[in-house]
């Protein structure tokens, strides 16, 4: 088996550094990768070898295989992580690796292949056993070529139906389609976003479930056949299907329908001999009933909320399977060691109004801390976020004894945190921290739209409390004019006097 001693983290931003930090811990030495603009970045400086491979547009550095193995051959890495997105499902890059004599910390190519295509997948899980949504992959499972093909499987699945594209996520290539008038426009307009984000605009139909919630298995296998799952995660909280807010456990999942879904996951793993960390995504209807989406082959950007409910390392756990050693815990120990609630905040560079990037520098930031809080974070005062990738400036994590306690060590933790230089979604996160609904757990996939008007601020709230505060200071500080002092009235303070609102202070 492999023995992994210097690791090349084929990534940027806070993945790269949540990856290096494990590896460190467990002595290992780590190569980063960075494109021109990110040649500052805090992963470049935590790596002890850093290697430039080209200019800031993705395809030009993060997404050239080329430059990515070169870079491993220079610094004389012996594994690759791919961390998540850019090449992280991409079986090309994976058999490219194992091609060089790079241990790949991921899944076995097949799966990477069967997995990414979500026709194939569908296919392959609901062979498995696993309940996969109502709908037609196309003529031989190829997709559809024609509005007018989509348009006769539409009539037959029956009004609403979902356009999604089969060559990947992030709610890219997906159009919900609510009657027979609006599909040919909204095919076309799948297929072409599709292409332009995949380079594959195939497409498929699924029924629409309404107002589901978004639940995902974490599973995870190893290279002697053995394959756990450590809960679920309600990912329903989402904007453009993006998630934002991701809690575990989820509020309305209870034991019985756990088990049930972690069967199915793990089912769906086995069905391509997985091995590695990986999630399937479920919906979860109004009814009780769920349904395989799709299986990322790859650590999920809310991969902590996991770890925190069940005190584990996920990137250890990746490492070691790489080397061939066995799960450290069975299924069994796992369900005995989940404990507690926790709750994740994706806070990015944008706009919390619009929800559109902000780029720019950071000119001051404070970051939450205290008990039970976690913030990864790829970003420093004073960096740059740029226009080129995913505006996300951390991930701020939360645990408590019950939801209740991590809904408020959450919002404690939102008020502490501040960005200037550049607009957030902080807003938005302490609005729906508050959200009547959210408290009590009622939500689905659709809530941010159902609630917009109370989850979008009317102003920059932060901007207007630092408006407001420093409008107080200079109100209680400024001395008068004593030109200006009525008759009668008290002299100003001598120089070097404490006003009474220091004065409180001080107290």
């Amino acid at each position: 088996m492999p023995s992994i001693r210097r690791v090349l983290v084929a990534n940027r931003g806070e993945i790269a550094v949540r990856v290096m930090r494990s590896c460190k811990e467990r002595g290992l030495e780590t190569v980063a990768v960075y494109s021109d603009v990110d040649r500052l970045a805090p992963h470049v400086q935590l790596a002890d070898f850093a290697v430039g491979i080209g200019p800031a547009p993705a395809r030009e550095s993060y997404l050239r295989i080329d430059k990515i193995l070169e870079a491993a051959r220079i610094t004389g890495a012996d594994s690759v992580h791919p961390g998540y997105g850019f090449l992280s499902e991409n079986e090309e890059f994976a058999e490219a690796c194992a091609a060089a004599g790079l241990t790949f910390i991921g899944p076995p190519t097949e799966a990477i292949r069967k997995m990414g295509q979500k026709t194939l997948a569908r296919q392959t899980v609901s062979a498995a056993g696993a309940p996969v949504v109502p709908g037609d992959n196309g003529p031989e499972g190829a997709g559809f070529a024609t509005s007018d093909d989509a348009l006769l499987a539409a009539d037959r699945i029956g009004f609403p139906v979902l356009i999604k594209a089969a060559a990947g996520g992030g709610g890219k290539g997906m159009r919900l389609v609510a009657s027979r008038a609006d599909l040919p426009a909204a095919f076309d307009g799948a297929r072409r976003e599709a292409g332009a984000a995949f380079g594959d605009d195939t497409v498929y139909l699924e029924k629409a479930i309404l107002r589901p919630r978004h639940i995902e298995i974490q599973v995870f296998g190893d290279q002697h056949g053995n394959v756990v799952y450590l809960g679920e995660r309600d990912c329903s909280i989402q904007r453009r299907h993006q998630k934002v807010i991701e809690e575990a456990p989820s509020p309305v999942v209870d034991p019985a329908l756990r088990a049930s879904m972690g069967a199915a996951a793990v089912a769906a793993a086995r069905a391509v001999h997985y091995v590695g960390a990986g999630t399937c995504e479920f919906l979860l209807g109004e009814d009780g009933g769920y349904y395989f989406l799709e299986m990322n082959t790859r650590l999920q950007v809310e991969h902590p909320v996991t770890e925190m409910i069940f005190g584990v390392d996920l990137v250890a756990w990746q490492l070691e399977v790489a080397e061939g050693k066995p799960l450290p815990l069975t299924q069994e120990q796992l369900d005995g060691r989940r404990r507690g609630h926790a709750i994740e905040c994706r806070v990015y560079a944008e706009d919390p109004i619009k929800f559109l990037p902000s780029p720019g520098t950071i000119t001051h930031l404070r970051v939450p801390d205290g008990p039970w809080v976690r913030n990864d974070s790829g970003c420093y005062e004073g960096a740059e976020i740029p226009v080129h990738y995913d505006p996300m400036i951390s991930k701020l994590v939360v645990w408590g004894e019950d939801r209740a306690q991590a809904v408020a060590r959450m919002r404690r933790a939102l008020d502490e945190y501040h960005v200037a230089g550049i607009e957030t979604n902080l807003p938005f996160h302490r609005r729906c921290l508050r959200h009547e609904r959210f408290i009590a757990g009622e939500y689905d996939t659709g809530f941010i739209g159902r609630n917009a008007a109370e989850l979008t601020p009317q102003a920059s709230e932060e901007q207007a409390l630092v408006a407001l505060t420093a409008a107080a200071l200079d109100f209680t500080l400024a001395p008068s004019a004593p030109s200006a002092a009525p008759s009668g009235a008290s002299a100003p303070p001598p120089p070097g006097a404490r006003s009474a609102w220091r004065r409180g202070l001080a107290r």
